[in-house]
């Protein structure tokens, strides 16, 4: 077998004091852990690599099992972190250790909206000086606000402003890369790598190439091993030119908790009977009021959370067929999965790559976009980056800020207080038997990931729902559209909202059947006729 292929232990030699390392997973898919695992000993046996730079385009590891980033985590070994997203944990745990350095100022760290840190990569692999958008205009990420700097601690500006044909863009600067540690399904004896068992092909080229390019180390992980020429080549997505190094870890989950299901990898079809229906809560509540915005024949793209709960509620309905939903790492159509699990679909009827994906996104290719907030201002601006106060919620700003940026039509959704709201829904009435610690509705966001005023300037229709009221983006501030049967303005909304909002003198119900256990019965009705 050829050269390329060795331990892991002998792959993670190749990655020097000071690189700059690239890595892509997505929470727990396409985390090459093997290879990561192998990095974090040698370093704590022999206190090398240090002061590595990790660029993580998006969350790596799901901290059940994947430590994935986690393994970097460690004193001396990174010294800066540029993060599309982060991994989190849940509030009963301890955060995860690199985002706990984050906090601490133990460790540089930057946030770039995620679909930019992908574009960047493909710049940098072809040696230009950097990319000039205007995603992460007057959001945390514009440098007159914090420049994606994340702590104290961080004090390098990688963001400039310009001005071009009398419009102002930002531009992020190139850097280079020492190396790219990805991972695939299949390498043959050259290095050639499929993956044809992953539910998303990610951005595993535009690393690859940008390491190549810069003179630096390709090391793939992959699942197994096919002779010389065995490989269809329509299916390599990474060619073997590129690769240094493939390390092999027969025991690779294609997703947290999925061991290997092909109606994720688009291999095989799954019968929609056999998805169970979303049990009715509070969470549901919203995501089918959310529903309700979509029409027949959008093009819709769904975020983590309370969003990703629309699609099987759509299917529920009978609604699949009739709304194409997407997701930023590539999957097109079918249903998206959640949760931890988020990143694919099941049953997709094309899988393309992400930065592709993040061109037709940020270019307005879709009609809608449901996206989840943590906080939202009486203005309408949204927080889902960064909770100072949470280090579990240090999620970063991940594919919110480039998929909003030319969206049409935007639906946030979720529960409008946190950390421990519970409702009961009893004959069609909802009634908050506990209301969560965390005000969302609050007064001053402590970071601003969606500028409300620039979605007015560029047309968009903006609306926020929750399990109990609709507020709709009006000239200055929110307005109260629609209120749950069960509730009150005074009794249950206006003690759950830190600011002054304007009450809607059409004020109306949200409809009943959302709040029923049965289907809504959607389908052939309205705008889906």
């Amino acid at each position: 077998m050829a050269g390329k292929f060795m331990a892991a232990e002998e792959a993670a030699k190749l990655i020097r004091n000071g690189d700059t390392v690239s890595v892509c997973g997505i929470i727990g898919a396409l985390v090459p852990e093997k290879v990561l695992g192998a990095l974090e000993k040698r370093f704590l046996e022999t206190g090398s690599p240090r002061d590595l730079t990790a660029v993580f385009p998006v969350a790596v590891g799901d901290v059940y099992g994947l430590a994935g980033a986690d393994h970097l985590a460690h004193e001396g070994m990174v010294r800066r972190v540029i993060g599309g997203s982060y991994v989190t944990a849940p509030a009963s745990s301890a955060p995860p250790k690199l985002v706990a350095m984050v906090h601490q100022n133990r460790v540089e760290a930057y946030n770039f909206p995620m679909g930019v840190l992908m574009h960047l990569h493909r710049e940098i692999a072809a040696q230009r000086p950097g990319l000039i958008t205007q995603v992460g205009l007057r959001t945390f990420v514009d440098p007159r606000l914090s420049g994606a700097k994340m702590n104290d601690r961080t004090r390098e500006d990688l963001i400039d402003i310009l001005q071009l044909g009398g419009k102002e863009y930002l531009f992020y600067r190139s850097f280079p890369v020492h190396a790219a540690i990805i991972r695939g399904t299949t390498a043959d004896e050259q290095g050639n790598i499929s993956m044809e068992h992953e539910g998303s092909f990610s951005v595993m080229l535009p690393l690859a190439m940008a390491a190549h390019n810069c003179g630096g180390k390709v090391i793939a992980q992959v699942k197994r091993v096919a002779p010389r020429g065995h490989l269809n080549p329509q299916m390599v997505r990474i060619p073997g030119i590129l690769v240094d190094a493939v390390v092999v870890d027969e025991n690779q989950k294609q997703a947290t908790g999925i061991d290997y299901d092909p109606a994720v990898s688009g291999e095989m079809k799954k019968p929609l009977g056999q998805i169970d229906p979303v049990p009715l809560s509070i969470e549901k509540v919203a995501a089918r009021r959310a529903l309700m915005e979509l029409r027949k024949g959008d093009i819709v793209n769904l975020g983590f959370g309370i969003p990703s709960l629309i699609s099987p509620i759509a299917a529920e309905e009978g609604l699949i067929e009739k709304v194409t939903f997407t997701i930023e790492h590539g999957a097109i159509g079918g249903i998206p999965l959640s949760g931890l699990q988020f990143g694919a679909a099941m049953n997709p009827e094309a899988i393309i790559d992400s930065a592709s994906q993040f061109d037709f996104l940020t270019g307005g290719g879709i009609d809608a976009a449901s996206m989840a907030f943590a906080e939202v201002d009486g203005q309408g601006n949204v927080n889902v980056s960064r909770l100072n106060k949470v280090p579990h919620a240090l999620s970063g700003a991940g594919g919110f800020i480039d998929i909003l940026h030319r969206v049409k039509r935007i639906i946030f959704c979720g529960t409008l207080t946190a950390a421990g709201i519970e409702g009961e829904i009893s004959d069609g009435l909802l009634r908050i038997v506990k209301e969560g610690k965390v005000i969302k509705a609050v007064r001053e966001l402590q970071q601003r990931t969606f500028d409300a005023a620039f979605a007015r300037e560029k047309g968009q229709e903006v609306v926020y729902i929750s399990e109990r009221a609709v507020f709709r983006l009006d000239r200055d501030r929110l307005v109260l559209t629609e209120i749950a049967p069960g509730m009150e303005v005074r009794r249950d909304i206006q003690p759950a909202v830190q600011f002054d909002f304007r009450v809607s003198p059409d004020l109306q119900q949200m409809d009943p059947r959302i709040f029923r256990p049965e289907p809504m019965g959607l389908k052939g009705s309205g705008v889906w006729a």
